[in-house]
């Protein structure tokens, strides 16, 4: 038996989550890039919000961060789960929510995935198997 609710799930977020987390992203990324929290470890890094992904009740928000300069944003996530709490509270008025979400920050792959891929095709074993006529 399927459920109404099913399809949604299967299709995808909703234009309302997308809308959200599209403005959650915006307002993140202007709270880290004038660096309105007191954390000394996060002060001195430059943190991207690539993406915000929006439960479909709007409560939760993951966060998808990255740092410019290809660096690791993994030993951060911990500062950035600390100070959380007080990126919410500075997110609430400038979004105009009943609730503000909480905010779940996760390192973005996507970069080093695509690396890793773009490596992968120029590999010498691929540019071999393509052979001379299908090159860029």
């Amino acid at each position: 038996m399927k459920h109404r609710n099913d399809s949604k799930a299967a299709a995808g977020p909703s234009q309302r989550q997308l809308r959200v987390g599209e403005e959650i992203r915006h307002v993140l990324s202007d709270i880290l890039m004038r660096t309105e929290f007191h954390d000394p470890i996060l002060a001195r890094e430059h943190l991207t919000v690539s993406e915000v992904r929006m439960s479909p009740d709007l409560k939760h928000a993951l966060v998808f961060a990255t740092v410019l300069g290809q660096k690791d944003i993994r030993p951060l996530l911990p500062a950035l789960k600390r100070v959380a709490p007080y990126l919410r509270a500075q997110m609430a008025p400038r979004l105009g929510l009943r609730v503000a979400p909480e905010l779940k920050f996760v390192a973005d792959e996507a970069l080093d995935e695509a690396t890793r891929i773009n490596k992968l095709l120029h590999s010498p074993e691929v540019t071999r198997d393509l052979g001379p006529d299908k090159k860029d």
